[in-house]
């Protein structure tokens, strides 16, 4: 028998070599030949591209990653195990050594066999053993990168449906890309794949698959927000090279432009269209497709090619242009996409993008409008007829952008859940006053607030009667501070809130704010960094992470409103004892930070420091927090000699945690 070499996998291993010759040739023409000592480092899983990155006489410097040994690997397995702790069951977890030693040292395969085994905490050894047997017959191991499929095929099978969906809708997202959860989950809930159930909203549903997901090691959390959660996420790239290779074979997603090469489709049905990446070559292919049946359609870059006539428009249920270039000269229409009439998701964030169209109203089952970081500064009137939204996110929190409402925004009271990024203004916009309507509102987020005693009372009219209600995130960015200064008038306050942001120059903090049981994040403007208003919050027994900041851009008058906050504090700044049981996050984003000092038993909880400043006056009393395992310092390049000896002194003090500083460079 003579075998036969893989023809398609022979030309896409040539095709790779040569790419990474050109490429490399490419950049070895911009790099200066000298011996200044400098020094590349290319990554690569293949042999041949690591050859051809290397001249001959440098082939000694190709090293090959050694794999981790059985004991490391079956520490990285109990650490992730760790990780994965979310039910007291996993506790009591014993598994036979063949599932990290089945592994082969390859980190990846570890960590998702670890995922798979905390799923599964009532499982037995011999259960697990005729796994490892089904994937790897001793004494075979995992070794190849391709072999490691076999391990995630099996994790893939073993999701329950719901999951199945969920992980093979990140095949729209390209390689590397970080994933912000809300995005994510918004888009499962409008393509319908998470429901209501057992007494959980959709919006939960949505959080546990995301968290399952999580747990499975699918995907592996980037960024993390102020109150604990994952903010964005990724999906590896063997991963994420199984779930494209799944969905195209499936027929769920079709990837144009995708970092992999992938087989075209031959189903005359494209349900759910992403481009990754487009040239005349690409778009031409998509104009070859059958596009009559697409519900969801997701581009990235540039809208150069896409031409939405080729789609049955009506049928369009999520359509995500998040960041592309070129909205105002593209062929894409913005009365088109109100043709897109069972369009549940809308996202045109941080595109160049001015105005909404009025027929808006058409789009009867819309739930999420994201129009965040673009020139859209007013919605049309029309919005109000849009009988399904939950979610309005407009304006620019890093510019201050706003977003102005139309009167007739009312007609969405009874649906909306999220309103971000609002101005309150006088005229023909929404009133302060009407906000007290939208009485199903979660999260209110306030970027603008015109100076008027009208407006002050009926925005803390409205504030106090939606407290009684839904409302649990509040975020206020006051410019003038006046309305800020009337918070301490309110006959009520929301004691229900679980987030809290308050910028302005708030040098004294409400009396009612220690009184916020269920409050797990604040932040504040660095105006109130002074010791008495530690003491205050020190009561708040829910706080997860507290934060104060202060932009030099958006307040000039920072150092003389530090200085008075120094006076005050007697120069320096103590967090007391006997407080903030709970808080694990404490940040400090201010340019002139004074002497901060953590008193005997203060802040038992507390696991992260970040600070960031340009100059520093002292930093004393960590090594006696007992749980503290990791501080960012973040500190201006051009930081004073005292400043920068200061940083170099608590690295040598800094053998109970971890010390990781960064010099940042405007």
């Amino acid at each position: 028998m003579v075998c036969r070499p893989n023809r398609e996998l022979l030309l896409k291993l040539l095709s790779i070599v040569a790419f990474a010759w050109i490429s490399w040739l490419y950049i070895k023409k911009c790099i200066p030949d000298n011996d200044k000592g400098s020094r590349i480092i290319v990554t690569t899983r293949i042999q041949a591209v690591a050859a051809t990155c290397s001249s001959r006489k440098d082939h000694d410097r190709v090293h090959a990653v050694e794999v981790l040994s059985n004991d490391e690997a079956k520490e990285l397995f109990q650490k992730t195990l760790d990780e994965c702790k979310t039910d007291g069951d996993i506790n009591h977890i014993k598994v036979p050594r063949r599932v990290w030693e089945m592994c082969g040292g390859l980190p990846l395969a570890i960590v998702t066999m670890a995922g798979l085994v905390a799923s599964k905490p009532r499982m037995i050894n011999e259960d697990w053993t005729k796994v490892c047997n089904s994937l790897f017959p001793e004494p075979q191991v995992c070794r190849k990168p391709e072999e490691f499929m076999r391990i995630i095929n099996h994790c893939y099978n073993d999701l329950d449906s719901d999951l199945k969906t969920c992980s093979l809708y990140l095949s729209v997202f390209p390689k590397g890309r970080k994933i912000r959860r809300k995005r994510l989950t918004r888009r499962w809930i409008a393509e319908g794949f998470v429901s209501e159930k057992q007494g959980l909203s959709v919006e939960d549903v949505a959080e546990t698959c995301f968290n399952q997901l999580i747990q499975r090691k699918i995907i592996r959390p980037m960024e993390h927000s102020r109150n604990g959660k994952v903010k964005t996420c990724q999906v590896h790239d063997m991963v994420l090279e199984y779930l494209i290779s799944k969905a195209a074979e499936e027929d769920f997603i079709t990837v144009v432009g995708s970092h992999w090469s992938m087989p075209p489709t031959h189903s005359s049905k494209v349900r759910r269209l992403a481009v990754h990446s487009s040239d005349s070559k690409r778009a031409k292919h998509v104009d070859s497709m059958n596009l009559s049946h697409v519900r969801s359609l997701t581009v990235f870059e540039s809208l150069d090619k896409l031409h939405f006539k080729t789609f049955k428009t009506g049928i369009v249920q999520v359509l995500d242009l998040e960041g592309c270039r070129g909205f105002r000269e593209s062929h894409v229409k913005v009365n088109d996409i109100c043709e897109m009439v069972l369009l549940k998701y809308l996202s045109v964030r941080g595109t160049d993008i001015k105005n909404l169209p009025q027929n808006i109203h058409k789009l009867k089952y819309l739930e999420t409008l994201d129009v965040r970081e673009t020139e859209v500064q007013q919605l049309p009137s029309t919005v109000g007829q849009l009988e399904r939204i939950k979610n309005i996110l407009g304006g620019d929190k890093r510019t201050r952008k706003t977003l102005k409402l139309p009167k007739e925004l009312k007609g969405t009271m009874k649906t909306l859940r999220i309103l971000s990024g609002i101005e309150i203004a006088e005229g023909s916009t929404t009133a302060a006053s009407d906000l007290s309507y939208f009485t199903g509102l979660r999260k209110l987020a306030i970027y603008k607030i015109h100076t008027s005693e009208e407006i002050f009372k009926d925005l803390l009219s409205s504030i106090q009667y939606l407290s009684g209600y839904s409302l649990q995130s509040l975020v206020i960015d006051d410019e003038s501070s006046e309305f800020l200064k009337s918070l301490d008038s309110m006959s009520s306050y929301p004691t229900d809130l679980s987030a809290l942001e308050l910028s302005g120059r708030l040098l004294k903090l409400p009396n009612w704010l220690n009184k916020l049981d269920e409050l797990v994040k604040l932040t504040l403007s660095a105006t109130a960094l002074r010791t008495d208003n530690l003491q205050l919050l020190s009561h708040l027994g829910s706080l997860f992470s507290l934060t104060f900041s202060i932009s030099e851009e958006q307040d000039p008058a920072w150092s003389a409103i530090i200085q008075k906050n120094k006076s005050d504090s007697g120069g320096e700044i103590f967090v007391p004892a006997g407080g903030f049981n709970k808080l694990k996050l404490l940040a400090v984003i201010i340019p002139l930070l004074p002497s901060l000092n953590f008193a005997n038993r203060a802040t038992p909880q507390l696991e992260r420091i970040e600070l960031r400043f340009k100059r520093l006056e002292g930093l004393h009393g960590m090594d006696k927090l007992g749980r503290l395992h990791d501080v960012l310092l973040t500190i201006d390049g051009k930081a004073s000699g005292r400043t920068k000896s200061i940083v170099e002194g608590l690295k040598k003090t800094s053998s109970k945690y971890s010390l990781i500083v960064n010099e940042h460079h405007a």
